[in-house]
């Protein structure tokens, strides 16, 4: 059985996906992301999301935190940095961080990667997740709306032209008025 592709991120209200678009992180929204990342044992990045992910999230070569992380944000890291990372990209020469690069035929890679042995692939970013799921390659679809309207920025799934049913399978509100939703496509 394939394991899932599970596609998470925060957005706003009217769909902006941009990172510094919705509230600012606190410890609710960093332990639920920590767990979010728990579920599965595989990041999937294209170039851009990989890049701010790992500016912000990857060990410093002095081993030590930076000061402005709290101890929610530590503890993101430390379950963020040594986990496998795959990377879409045309135009990476190389990748690190734990991490391989594809190229080509991006949507037969990640088929062939959700046929590999493993608990699950974190799919994160805006234009990757759009391609797959345009291909329904996506299992399970986890939207944290922020009550802001960010009137701007890279949109939620913009570009894809065909519906995608789906169902709502859990929902969670946070204390800054944030509410998770989880959803899976319907068969």
């Amino acid at each position: 059985m394939p394991q899932p592709l599970r596609y998470a991120i925060n957005t706003t209200l009217d769909g902006c996906c941009h990172h510094e678009a919705g509230l600012p992180p606190d410890a609710e929204s960093m332990a639920f992301w920590t767990d979010e990342l728990r579920r599965s044992d595989t990041l999937l990045y294209g170039r851009v999301t990989y890049e701010l992910m790992e500016g912000a999230w990857r060990r410093p070569e002095s081993g030590e935190w930076p000061d402005w992380m709290d101890d929610s944000e530590v503890t993101f890291s430390e379950v963020m940095d040594p986990m496998r990372k795959v990377v879409a990209s045309g135009t990476l020469a190389a990748v690190d961080w734990n991490a391989e690069l594809i190229r080509g035929d991006v949507v037969d890679a990640v088929r062939r990667l959700k046929e590999r042995p493993g608990q699950g692939i974190a799919l994160g970013g805006v234009k990757l997740p759009a391609t797959l799921a345009a291909r329904g390659l996506i299992d399970e679809y986890t939207f944290v709306v922020h009550p802001v309207v960010a009137g701007r920025g890279p949109r939620l799934l913009d570009g894809i032209r065909d519906q995608i049913h789906l169902e709502l399978v859990e929902q969670r509100a946070f204390a800054s008025g944030a509410m998770m939703q989880r959803y899976r496509p319907v068969s």
